[in-house]
């Protein structure tokens, strides 16, 4: 039986079909099914054109109709639509100069990069595939439908997508479609930075990004993403470390800043075009780590990170340093016997400290209070009110 989230979409198709058109489920959810991987959404292709959807179903959305794409609600859920289409030239290597909508599914299936994606699946289940995706899947490859040469060329970001896949599947590339990933190499450069950095960061994220990673190297497409062309045997020596499919999307771009030999992490951050909060933390993060490395961890650091930045550094650490055991649980249990977390949770306020004082506010209450924070955090004074007002007046600061 199919998974659920087929289940539902099938009325979506029957009664596609029956309006006297085509329709099925196509793409990374098919290649999926035959994965067994999770599968969060579909997408359905049809032969109907967007007018002839909008005439079908009453309530849609137009996405990218001059691409053939509208979203259509039903049953409760929604579901991106595309006909079947043919594109020409691809003049600035990333998007056709002109769509033609046709009633082939084959016509649409050839047109799509890799033949693992190039698959679709009708409401009952039957699936087709020209181009020998199940084969390709069975035996672990990644291959271009046709000419690598000329699907690169189109698209380049799909030599990004190429790498992308080898470190979610752990699958191996082609080799046509490897030699032509290197020879096309350069036409990255063509391709926003935003759109390679969300490939990237899906690579930092997957399982076999070691190896992803060196396949970044060896096809020289790493020359074409900001900062790292000047830093290849950074890049390599980041690529060699144990345990590193342990490690998250976040902890990898710490991993990344420790080998990229920039002076300005936040320079190297921002030229990927990631969000300053983003940006802030890794920027963060980096300095705790070189304090972690340099004199472990202490309570005052570990109340400077806070935990989600403690863990992350701890798991980096331990990559760095080859450690076979893990001090997360250290680091979680030291975290959670901080007598505070946060300024917030100190029993005394800027107000307790001018009528203490007898004094008017000024910067001598901020700096009394980071003063009381440090010997909470400490552990020279308790977090009670009457005990830090008499620890203040043992050291004439009342």
């Amino acid at each position: 039986m199919l998974p659920t989230i087929f289940q539902q979409g099938i009325p979506v198709l029957k009664k596609i079909e029956r309006a006297g058109y085509e329709a099925y489920f196509v793409g990374g959810s098919v290649r999926d099914l035959f994965l067994n991987r999770p599968i969060n959404d579909v997408d359905i292709a049809t032969s109907a054109n967007p007018e002839e959807l909008k005439e079908i179903f009453p309530k849609t959305i137009d996405l990218g109709i001059e691409h053939g794409t509208i979203l259509v609600f039903h049953g409760g859920n929604e579901y991106e639509i595309t006909t079947f289409r043919t594109e020409s030239a691809y003049a600035d290597f990333r998007r056709p100069d002109k769509v033609e909508f046709v009633r082939s599914l084959e016509a649409d299936l050839e047109r799509r990069d890799f033949t693992m994606n190039s698959m679709a699946m009708d409401g009952d289940g039957k699936v087709f595939d020209p181009f020998k995706g199940r084969v390709d899947i069975h035996n672990k490859v990644i291959r271009t439908v046709g000419s690598p040469e000329l699907r690169f060329s189109e698209d380049a970001l799909r030599m990004m997508r190429a790498v992308r896949f080898v470190s979610q599947l752990g699958f191996e590339i082609e080799q046509d479609t490897l030699h032509a990933l290197k020879d096309h190499a350069p036409l990255l450069e063509h391709i926003a930075v935003e759109r390679k950095t969300m490939e990237f960061e899906k690579i930092l994220a997957a399982e076999w990004k070691r190896e992803a990673l060196l396949l970044l190297v060896d096809t020289g497409l790493y020359r074409d993403l900001p900062h790292l062309a000047v830093v290849k045997e950074g890049l390599e020596e980041a690529a060699s470390l144990p345990h590193l499919e342990t490690l998250n999307k976040d902890q990898m771009w710490l991993v990344l800043l420790t080998f990229v030999g920039s002076t300005d992490a936040q320079a190297f951050l921002k030229s990927w075009r990631i969000p300053g909060k983003m940006v802030r933390e890794r920027s963060k993060e980096l300095e705790i780590l070189s304090l972690r490395r340099k004199t472990g961890w202490s309570k005052s650091l570990l109340y400077r990170a806070g935990l989600e930045a403690a863990i992350n550094v701890e798991r980096v650490y331990e990559c760095l340093e080859s450690k076979t055991s893990s001090g997360v649980e250290v680091v979680k249990q030291d975290y959670r016997s901080l007598a505070i977390t946060s300024r917030k949770q100190l029993d005394v306020t800027g107000t307790d400290l001018m009528i203490w004082a007898d004094q008017k506010g000024g910067p001598w209450i901020k700096e009394c209070l980071n003063e009381i924070e440090a010997a909470v955090i400490d552990g020279r004074v308790k977090n009670e009110k009457e005990a830090i007002r008499r620890w203040l007046k043992s050291c004439n600061q009342l």
